[in-house]
């Protein structure tokens, strides 16, 4: 019990430092983005994903706000190819004319492959994504790569009614024809709780370095989103 205290003081603390930090920057921008997930398995290898979110400015342009910026609707595909690896197929498509007068929508085409491994109660995680973002004034296609670790907050398992945290790293390429190469980086931690057997919900926080090798921008998303699996 006193190891779950401290692990979840350290995480509020980790989460207003980054609050403060992000005021206290001029190339700052704040998002909060909420996300509702339906999970479905087709069969024991090939399982399913249909999300719906909404990204909404809270701090932009030196003052804090609350203003939509966009919505999107994605579905992803996933097959097991053995115990340990994954191959997926998504779309996603971005809702912003109506948001935005100067940006446009976008459709984008994901194909991945992923490798997770179990030490213990721990479960890490290395993601490769290739996309393809697809607007009617361009093409910028990008490269990723990210490790994530999960584990339970209490015990040794992730039980009914417990909490986890789920904490990745992310690396980004997007090249284009009209666009200089840039480099991202994301940092990601997140609480969850197992509500039910069908039903996760989970509140974090995550950190970006955008464009870092040119005029880096500091972005911050306040997430929460709700898992079900059916």
């Amino acid at each position: 019990m006193i190891t779950y205290c401290i692990k979840v003081r350290f995480i509020i603390v980790l989460l207003l430092l980054g609050a403060h930090y992000a005021r206290s920057q001029n190339n700052t921008t704040a998002y909060w983005e909420p996300e509702v997930a339906l999970n479905y398995r087709v069969t024991p290898l090939l399982k399913q994903n249909f999300s719906l979110s909404n990204r909404n400015y809270t701090y932009h342009n030196n003052k804090a706000q609350l203003n939509i910026r966009q919505i999107e609707i994605a579905h992803f595909s996933s097959l097991t190819i053995d115990p340990y690896k994954s191959i997926g197929l998504g779309v996603q498509y971005r809702f912003r004319e109506a948001f935005e007068n100067n940006k446009e929508n976008e459709l984008r085409l994901t194909q991945q492959f992923n490798i997770t491994k179990k030490v213990n109660s721990a479960r890490f995680g290395n993601r490769f994504r290739i996309e393809q973002r697809i607007q009617p004034s361009n093409v910028v296609h990008r490269f990723r790569y990210r490790f994530a670790i999960d584990f339970p907050l209490k015990g040794l398992k992730m039980d009914i009614g417990e909490p986890y945290l789920v904490a990745t790293t992310e690396s980004l390429l997007s090249v284009g024809k009209s666009i200089r190469p840039m480099y991202d980086q994301r940092l990601t931690s997140q609480i969850g709780w197992s509500i039910s057997q069908h039903l996760k919900a989970q509140l974090g926080v995550q950190f970006r370095m955008e464009n870092y090798t040119e005029s880096t921008e500091h972005v911050f998303f306040f997430l929460n989103s709700l898992v079900i699996s059916i």
